[in-house]
């Protein structure tokens, strides 16, 4: 593909997010699904700036189909949880008018290679 990317806002509310995850994990379990691997991300800046600028030590990536039906990273900020061993998802807040404590974010933005692959790359099949 050769447009530039117009992805509007890459932040989506948590609860979308788990839709999409879901959507996702029906979907490779279909011999349809199967078929539309996806073998990489194009991953934008700017969604990485975003989910990076929390106070976190590591990124997780969940898998997921947006509106657009495409495969998706959904990305997710973690930190270290001494008590617990392990990496705990942290979610930014937005903060709406009227609404108290906000609706928990994470990241999307990612398309998925193919079709916004380059195809001269040595990584493209």
């Amino acid at each position: 593909m050769s447009e530039k990317l117009d992805l509007g806002s890459v932040e989506i509310p948590l609860s979308e997010g788990i839709v999409w995850a879901d959507k996702y994990r029906k979907s490779i379990q279909t011999e349809e699904g199967r078929k539309k691997q996806v073998d990489g991300y194009l991953i934008p800046l700017e969604s990485l700036k975003l989910v990076m600028n929390q106070d976190i030590q590591a990124v997780r990536a969940y898998k997921g189909i947006n509106k657009a039906g495409e495969q998706t990273l959904i990305l997710v900020g973690a930190k270290w949880d001494a008590e617990k061993q392990i990496y705990v998802d942290v979610f930014k807040e937005e903060k709406g008018e009227g609404v108290e404590g906000g609706v928990p974010l994470v990241y999307d933005g990612t398309r998925p290679v193919p079709p916004y692959g380059d195809p001269e790359s040595p990584l493209n099949p």
